[in-house]
This record gives C-alpha cells, structure tokens and sequence, in this order.
C-alpha cells in the first residue's frame, strides 16, 4: 500500500482512534512520524508510544489519551501538506486558541512545539495544528 501523505496518515489514524473511543492505534513506523508522535506525548496529547512489529513490518503503537472519558485532543489537523508547504519565521508564529494549543514545527534541530521554536529562535515548516 501507498500513502501520498503518510503523516496525514498517522493524524487520521489519531482521529479516527479518538472519535471510536480506542485505548490505542498503530500506524506504519517512521522516524518522522515517531518523532511528531513523542511531541504530541511530551506536550500531554498522548499517553504514549512504541515501536513494535506487525507481521515483520514495523508499527507505531500509539496510547491515546482520554480525561473524564472524553479526548484531551479536540482537533488534530495538517497544516503543511505536500502540494503545499507552509513555512514561517519564529517572529511569525501566531498562538493556537490563544496559547491553549500548539503547532508542530519541523526545524533544523528536529521536531518541536511552536512555543520551543519561538524560544529558541527558530524557524521551519509548520506540519500540523493541536489543541
């Protein structure tokens, strides 16, 4: 199977899990989305990650997260996509929902939150929207 998106992917994945009310899902293994995947945990979205194998292919196992039975993510959606890339200066990073969400960035020194990317000063292309 092919994906044109394979991170569009992984996010749907996350959706579609949270709207079932799944305790997990898996998605193909890559680092970048094992990468997008350990943000989103670090930052309190996810319960957590691991890689495992599923019938010799490697898969993300991923632990969604749930308060008082209802999903801490209410919207997961891609921002830069591959017919279109967005990229933005750190001074340009707007807040999310007025600083109750985050951008994920994609930087020269790898993935982060909008708000580690503005204190470091750094810039990169904007992959998705969290709160």
């Amino acid at each position: 199977m092919s994906f044109q998106d394979p991170i569009s992917d992984c996010l749907t994945r996350i959706r579609n899990g949270l709207m079932r009310g799944k305790v997990h899902v898996d998605a193909p293994y890559s680092k970048l989305k094992h990468q997008l995947v350990d943000v989103l945990v670090r930052e309190g979205y996810l319960k957590g990650c691991e890689k495992t194998e599923n019938e010799g292919k490697p898969m993300i196992k991923i632990a969604l997260k749930y308060h008082n039975e209802k999903p801490v993510i209410k919207n997961i959606s891609r921002i830069s996509k591959p017919s279109l890339r967005k990229y933005s200066a750190a001074s340009d990073l707007k807040q999310v929902k007025n600083g109750l969400g985050s951008f994920i960035v994609s930087t020269n020194q790898g993935l982060m939150t909008d708000k580690d990317a503005k204190s470091k000063n750094i810039g990169g292309e904007i992959l998705c929207e969290v709160f």
